[in-house]
């Protein structure tokens, strides 16, 4: 049962995050050190994964996946975003509250748990969730965080991941296949992104006072919101919609999308409310507050759209 496999993958990569943890725990490394990791998983591991993605021979039966992808994402978010600015004012949901429930960590764990689920060929139909989201979080997300009415395009435009998304189009579209030994080197290098990123995570936690976490009073509303109830409102969405029908493997492409969703809030919002002077300790709550809990709520959710 596919549940059983992502209950496992995901405490694999629990058991790295508590390794990162440990690093700087155990003084070897100082939490700042991760800044370096980071850069690295983005700058270089995710273009890699997503180019490598792309390197799939052209057919209508997998742009058809792709167009069915590209729908779900957009249908998913709008309806969070609308859901989220009604629950907002009705419960005066600060800035970093409203960021965290919209937006998943898709881009650090969905390659790594959709390759050990289904294998490395469906990876390309979690590049439409990416851009959606990568669209919306430098647009919308950035507004909500920092109370913003403009729209930064060229930030958009010149995201290294958005950037290798049109490569990686380009590549697939005119059917360029890159050489046996760069594809293996590409290859290579993006197998090291899910465990780059939860190592960055556990050196987060490992410089983290946990008992802070009780000191905020809606953070455990937010998990619920984050794992329990946004995801379930998805289950109901793709799997009632009909959209499924529209491919042979629509069910399958469907909870690619799914998985997307349920992951933990974005460690990007943190990285956002550091930049931009906001409540980052808050938004760092809820991102380790996830991703701990997450271990128990992707599998159950996953489960259920299965029944």
């Amino acid at each position: 049962m596919i549940a059983i496999i992502l209950a496992k993958k995901i405490l694999s990569l629990f058991l790295i995050m508590i390794m990162g943890a440990a690093l700087v725990k155990s003084k070897v490394l100082k939490a700042r050190d991760s800044k370096s990791i980071s850069i690295i998983t983005l700058y270089l591991v995710m273009p890699c994964v997503i180019i490598s993605s792309f390197q799939v021979t052209y057919t209508q039966e997998i742009r058809d996946g792709l167009i069915l992808a590209l729908i779900a994402a957009v249908l998913v978010h709008i309806i969070l975003i609308v859901l989220t600015e009604i629950l907002g004012r009705m419960f005066r949901w600060d800035p970093v509250e409203r960021a965290s429930s919209i937006y998943s960590n898709a881009g650090n764990l969905i390659i790594p748990i959709v390759t050990a689920l289904l294998g490395k060929e469906w990876i390309i139909y979690t590049s439409a969730f990416l851009s959606v989201q990568l669209i919306l979080l430098w647009s919308h997300g950035k507004m909500t965080l920092c109370g913003e009415k403009k729209i930064e395009f060229k930030k958009i435009a010149t995201n290294v991941n958005m950037i290798s998304i049109f490569i990686g189009i380009l590549f697939f579209i005119c059917r360029i296949q890159l050489p046996a030994v760069l594809q293996d080197s590409i290859d290579t290098v993006g197998s090291m992104v899910g465990p780059a990123a939860m190592i960055v995570t556990g050196m987060l936690i490992g410089n983290m006072d946990l008992k802070k976490l009780a000191s905020y009073k809606r953070l455990w509303l937010m998990v619920v919101i984050r794992l329990i109830a946004y995801p379930v409102l998805n289950i109901v969405l793709l799997k009632y919609s009909g959209l499924a029908a529209m491919v042979p493997a629509g069910d399958t492409i469907l909870m690619i999308t799914l998985l997307a969703t349920i992951t933990p809030s974005a460690s990007t919002i943190t990285q956002m409310a550091q930049v931009y002077g906001k409540d980052a300790d808050y938004a760092s709550a809820i991102n380790v507050a996830t991703t701990l809990l997450c271990i128990v709520t992707m599998p159950l959710m996953v489960m259920i759209y299965q029944l």
